[in-house]
């Protein structure tokens, strides 16, 4: 409890209510706290912006939740990755991955201990997808690589790492109900070339995942 306080109080809220006001001029800021709590919640999943905004249940448009939401990654909370397509047009326009930067930001807002989430096969997939996930950002930051995700109509890949031409698509296999091979066949056959990372259950070991710099996987 103290640790969830000590996250909650002296972590998010100074940082959403203070630290990013002091960024820029935020017009909406209980939208940008809202934006904040939807991220979490839906950390680890595709959202187009006008679903958010359905969500939101606010006045607001597409490109002020788009600013918001880099305004919460230049504050280390949350961002949003773009879908891989080899155009960064196509890239800039496609609905965002949400993604926070830190597991704390779910767990201590969730309200389950450390066994119920461990017990409940789909929080215990969304957390290691997002502790993945969270991982590739903060340790590719301030490099030349890129963190996406890929999807093609039934057909996706958890991440994309890319640097030049250079890319490896990461899935991650953590026990939720879903097939992910055929999503990394299918990215495989679309870009060759691709080294292909399957992490968890018949793959690289999570523990071992977590020890390597992921700038090592475009090697």
């Amino acid at each position: 409890h103290r640790w969830r306080s000590y996250i909650v109080d002296a972590l998010i809220e100074t940082t959403v209510s203070r630290d990013v006001l002091l960024m820029t001029q935020v017009n909406k800021p209980v939208l940008l706290r809202r934006l904040f709590e939807l991220g979490c919640r839906y950390s680890g999943q595709i959202l187009s912006y006008h679903k958010m905004l359905g969500q939101l249940h606010d006045a607001g448009n597409t490109t002020t939740l788009a600013h918001y939401l880099q305004l919460l990654d230049g504050a280390g909370l949350l961002t949003g990755l773009q879908k891989y397509s080899g155009s960064a047009v196509r890239q800039r326009g496609s609905s965002p991955k949400l993604q926070v930067r830190n597991t704390a930001l779910i767990t201590a807002q969730g309200g389950m201990t450390p066994d119920e989430a461990r017990q409940d096969r789909g929080i215990r997939g969304r957390l290691v997808e997002s502790a993945v996930g969270a991982h590739l950002i903060n340790g590719l930051e301030g490099t030349s690589a890129a963190v996406q995700y890929w999807r093609d109509g039934n057909f996706e890949v958890d991440f994309v790492l890319s640097r030049g031409d250079r890319a490896a698509e990461i899935e991650v296999a953590s026990g939720r109900a879903k097939d992910t091979l055929p999503g990394m066949a299918r990215f495989v056959q679309r870009y060759p070339n691709t080294r292909s990372v399957l992490l968890g259950s018949g793959g690289l070991p999570l523990e071992e995942f977590f020890s390597l710099e992921p700038s090592s996987l475009l090697e």
